[in-house]
């Protein structure tokens, strides 16, 4: 096996850079949950937690789960899935954080 090219070392920690980085708030409405405001959210009853919305929706995705954000859009909380089917399909599920109700899928 030849070891990786130069481009190829690079990439490893370029991406972990993109990844890892802060991300703002966007403009139109949409924020990415910071870590203590989805806490507060979820122990006041707010929304359902991750392992809640994951156990309500298991049979009814398209395929695996292979990421997740929470979101606020336009005042509310939506949890955002990744979703990988058989075929290697990606799909994005929209789920509504306070009732659990899958909102849209879309294949992206």
């Amino acid at each position: 096996m030849q070891p990786p090219g130069f481009l190829g070392f690079l990439a490893v920690p370029l991406l972990a850079g993109v990844l890892l980085a802060p991300v703002p708030a966007a403009a139109g409405g949409h924020d990415r949950g910071a870590p203590d405001a989805v806490r507060r959210a979820v122990e006041a009853g707010e929304i359902k937690s991750l392992a809640d919305i994951l156990a309500s929706i298991r049979g009814k995705l398209p395929g695996e789960v292979a990421g997740v954000e929470i979101e606020r859009e336009r005042g509310r909380w939506v949890y955002e899935f990744r979703v990988v089917d058989d075929k290697g399909r990606l799909y994005e599920v929209h789920v509504d954080a306070r009732s659990g109700e899958i909102e849209r899928i879309r294949e992206k």
